[in-house]
């Protein structure tokens, strides 16, 4: 396990709960890799966040999934919504940093069901995802974020 460096100013963390509601509804994030030549490689992606791992899809192949099989070291960032308070003229926001590492979801029946609540979190209601799962699942992979560590921190644009 590594160390993980404390936040710099440790006064603007966020506390764990915060972090962990900021990943239950956040819409979008950036997924980061070690990409071709050593380049990081930032993405921004779709994602569900359930019982402690983060859920991706992805295609069968391709920049992201080449990255991961060579190394599955990732980072994961989201932000919360900005908010403006009354009288004030900058935005505040929360930052989560995800470190872990990812894999594929071998198991058909998880990956089933984390496509089932990507879909239930993006489609729109009354949306059929299972006729889109019988004509997309089969060109779909799922990917499990397993976090290592978990920061977050109170962000003031001023």
């Amino acid at each position: 396990m590594t160390d993980f460096r404390p936040l710099r100013r440790f006064r603007q963390a966020a506390t764990e709960e915060e972090c962990l509601r900021i990943l239950r509804v956040a819409q979008r994030g950036v997924l980061s890799v070690i990409g071709e030549e050593g380049y990081p490689y930032g993405l921004p992606i779709n994602f569900i966040f359930d019982q402690g791992k983060i859920y991706f899809h992805c295609a069968k192949e391709g920049h992201k999934l080449d990255a991961i099989r060579k190394n599955d070291k990732v980072c994961f960032t989201v932000l919360s919504e900005p908010e403006k308070k009354e009288g004030e003229w900058w935005y505040c926001f929360t930052s989560v940093i995800v470190f872990g590492h990812i894999q594929v979801v071998d198991n058909p029946a998880i990956a089933g069901t984390m496509l089932r609540y990507l879909g239930a979190k993006y489609f729109p209601t009354g949306y059929d995802i299972e006729s889109d799962l019988q004509k997309n699942g089969p060109k779909a992979l799922v990917l499990e974020l397993i976090p290592d560590h978990i920061s977050g921190k109170h962000v003031r644009e001023k």
